[in-house]
């Protein structure tokens, strides 16, 4: 094994680059002339416009233009669309929903919607223009609570929606599932609410928009998940131009989490404002500014029903959610709760009937979309809620009821209740794992001694699986340079998580290179034909699976051509550690002589044809698309300890403990700072984290980091964390998708804690953000019971 192969601990590559601050991040960038966009914001949830005045912000000094949804119109430019599966509305038809407009005309959906566009020669003067614009606005009545949203009588986001209601999505057996909960000995029930989440990444949303008018052609810098994703939607759907006549480049990117998948009406509207005032145009967001316009994440509110027979073995589940869309249908927000959340309530359990219902309900707030997980933290959050209330129902230990009802290895593969069908996993080897790691056999010692100093102990376990790594296909391209370098181009986009380091090694393993000589290239697509961004944990079981097989490609040309230099038979040659040689002896040549004949040696006799999609490629150059054969399904336990506060409710996470499988494991370190990264979040969620809106106004309360509490050093403690190696079948690498885990797990684990800790006192369920004053409120409740 080489030190660069798969499952050595590489040091990012990247990481000199941003430690000695020569990172490129979006506003680090400058193009010559840019101008400065500032945005005219609504301060109402609804609204109508009535009259817009900007004569004044025109005439002021440095102002090169305001922009509304007249000039939006006059230009023919589009709506932004919902992709994917979009579930139907109550009557069958389409998901309801008001077409998402750029700048906003005659009505307003939610504070902070665009109703204008300055652009000015200063940042600063294009803000003061902002407020110098006019509008006069009708205030209507708004609902901004997703339960208070259906209830008869609520103000309608769209008059096309009644009830507000976009879409009801079910699946599962429902007459198996009626028929289970019959016969079942004992029933568990409980109502959870998983709050709402701002995504915060440290880098906020930005873009330059620039219009060469000689070629006709657009230019978007930003900051995002994907550079394709991003010019399909500016082109097709916004600038209704060709897709060459735009090119989007994605420099460094400050964390993104799911939010920056998306093109949002400020990044969209810079390239055609540029057009416009015929100079580039750039705009970086303000903190306020994404807390008002960013999509949010979660904000759902479901009716769980697991039935049981009295052994505590799960006969069926029943799940009736709503899940707030916001004023209108982001790109992915319907598959959020349904096709990519839901189909993942059955967990880790083998039972054999369950019905899900999930309704999409529209408000007077800003739209939710992905965020980490995207769906899966949710359904882990309420099977792992609902299994521990069940235990402590039946009077069986955390770890014993789970015990009962897992699918065991024997069976895999194995098809749940609601059809996924998981390839691979040992999930009691994970909890066993996990309670020796967490000395979970010392915990009523733990739980004295906490009490002896007046706090109260709780210790949670938390069992998940997700689906994520598969879907469509992936390309990589090898590019053989004349300095004996290797470059290679991936259409994934890194926002933090290493991809210039892994994808490195897996070329530099493959070919049998020194990493250093291994460059990747992304998010540029003059330079890299096709991809599908990063996103939904696919960027190593997907784009690195990719690289794999076109190195392959790749040294199967080198061997055709290193038979014909070494005058051996094709069936002769072998390539191991950088070399191509004939079988048995001495005789070899390097692969960047290969490399170089294949590419200049004129003797060479004709190469054989190449795919279609490999036109103008010579040498060992090569792309390669690898679609995976499915999803993966990364799975694990988390052990949380806690130690609440029961003067305060004040709740310190003492001990914290993960035992995950993520298949093959392509890089240690990288893989423990992505769980560390995913467990801060889900800690985050679970203790501090909520997004709040007035219910009747819709005024959003939590609007800075001085209201919307993240988590800090201090409430995240060292995370002991270790992994099980099961390969997943999806994929040659057996690698499962790894980014969004830690957020998966960890929120049931915490919360399932906190009961723990409180449960003595006869509390049932605390709602996340578990607070200071949520849980002091509990234990007070549970006091005058």
């Amino acid at each position: 094994m080489g030190r660069f192969a798969l499952g050595q601990p590489v040091r990012r590559k990247e990481d000199v680059r941003f430690l000695t601050g020569k990172g490129r991040y979006l506003d680090d960038l400058s193009l010559p002339g840019e101008a400065f966009a500032a945005f005219v914001r609504s301060p109402h949830a609804h609204a109508r416009v009535r009259a817009l005045d900007a004569a004044v912000a025109r005439r002021m000094p440095g102002v090169l233009g305001v922009f509304t949804g007249v000039d939006v119109d006059a230009d023919g430019l589009g709506t932004l669309p919902t992709f994917g599966a979009t579930p139907k509305a109550p009557g069958g038809g389409p998901a309801a929903a008001p077409p998402r407009r750029l700048i906003a005309r005659e009505r307003v959906r939610f504070a902070g919607e665009i109703v204008a566009l300055v652009v000015a020669e200063t940042r600063a003067g294009a803000r003061d223009a902002a407020e110098k614009v006019e509008v006069a606005y009708e205030p209507l009545a708004a609902i901004a609570d997703l339960r208070s949203a259906v209830r008869p009588g609520a103000p309608l986001v769209w008059d096309k929606a009644p009830g507000n209601v976009s879409f009801v999505w079910r699946t599962g057996d429902a007459r198996a599932t009626e028929a289970a909960f019959r016969k079942a000995a004992h029933v568990t029930r409980l109502a959870l609410v998983n709050n709402r989440l701002e995504p915060s990444p440290m880098e906020t949303r930005g873009g330059i928009g620039a219009f060469d008018a000689a070629t006709g052609r657009y230019t978007l810098h930003l900051s995002s998940q994907g550079v394709h994703t991003i010019r399909a939607l500016l082109a097709k759907e916004v600038l209704k131009v060709a897709s060459a006549k735009v090119r989007v480049v994605t420099p460094d990117v400050g964390g993104a989490f799911g939010l920056k998948i998306f093109l949002f009406p400020e990044e969209a509207l810079l390239p055609w404002a540029a057009a416009k005032v015929g100079r580039p145009v750039k705009w970086t967001a303000e903190r306020s500014e994404s807390f008002l316009s960013d999509t949010h994440g979660r904000d759902q509110a479901s009716e769980a029903e697991l039935a049981l027979e009295k052994d505590g073995t799960i006969l069926a589940l029943r799940v009736s959610t709503l899940a707030n869309m916001g004023a209108y249908l982001s790109l992915f927000a319907p598959e959020i709760p349904t096709a990519i959340g839901a189909v993942m309530l059955a967990g880790v359990y083998r039972f054999a009937a369950a019905q899900v219902s999930v309704t999409g309900v529209l408000t007077h707030t800003g739209p939710v979309d992905a965020y980490r997980g995207a769906g899966r933290p949710e359904a882990a959050y309420l099977i792992e809620r609902l299994i521990d209330a069940a235990g402590r129902e039946l009077g069986l230990a955390p770890e014993e009821i789970r015990r009962r009802n897992f699918i065991p290895p024997s069976a895999m593969p194995f098809t749940t209740a609601l059809g996924e069908t998981y390839d691979s996993g040992d999930f009691e080897r994970n909890l066993a794992d996990a309670l020796r790691l967490s000395g979970h056999e010392r915990r009523e010692e733990r739980r004295r001694a906490a009490r002896a100093r007046g706090r109260l102990y709780g210790f949670g376990l938390a069992t998940y699986i997700e689906s994520c790594g598969g879907g469509a296909d992936e390309q990589a391209s090898l590019r053989f340079e004349p300095d004996d370098t290797v470059t290679v181009l991936v259409g994934t986009q890194s926002n933090g998580h290493g991809h210039e380091t892994v994808f490195a090694q897996i070329a530099a393993d493959s070919l049998g290179l020194d990493i250093e000589r291994v460059k990747v290239v992304q998010g540029d697509t003059d330079l890299v034909s096709f991809g599908r961004g990063t996103g939904g944990s696919r960027a190593l079981p997907v784009a690195g699976n990719a690289v794999l097989k076109v190195a392959e490609r790749a040294i199967e040309r080198g061997k055709e051509v290193a038979a014909h230099l070494l005058e051996a038979a094709r069936a002769d040659i072998v390539f191991a550690d950088g070399r191509f040689a004939i079988a048995g002896t001495d005789r070899s040549l390097s692969l960047f002589e290969v490399a170089r004949a294949a590419r200049e040696d004129k003797s060479l006799p004709p190469a054989p044809p190449r795919p279609a999609k490999e036109a103008g490629l010579s040498g060992l150059d090569a792309d390669l698309r690898f679609a995976p054969s499915g999803s993966t399904y990364p799975n694990g336990c988390h052990a949380c300890e806690v130690e609440v506060d029961p003067e305060t409710g004040a709740v310190e996470i003492v001990g914290y403990t993960v035992v995950d499988d993520f298949g093959v494991v392509a890089n240690p370190p990288l893989l423990a700072g992505q769980v560390h990264g995913g467990v801060a979040q889900g800690i985050g969620q679970a203790l501090l984290e909520g997004c709040v809106y007035d219910p009747g106004s819709g005024q959003l309360l939590t609007g800075s980091f001085v209201d919307y509490a993240l988590p800090r050093a201090d409430r995240v403690p060292p995370i002991a964390f270790r992994y099980n190696v099961i390969p997943t079948r999806a994929n040659p690498l057996g690698i499962k998708g790894a980014g969004e885990a830690g957020a998966v797990g960890a929120p049931p684990a915490v919360i399932n804690a906190v009961v723990d800790a409180l449960a003595h006192l006869g509390v049932r369920h605390v709602e996340m953000p578990a607070t200071p004053e949520r849980v002091w409120r509990a234990i007070r409740a549970a006091a005058g019971r």
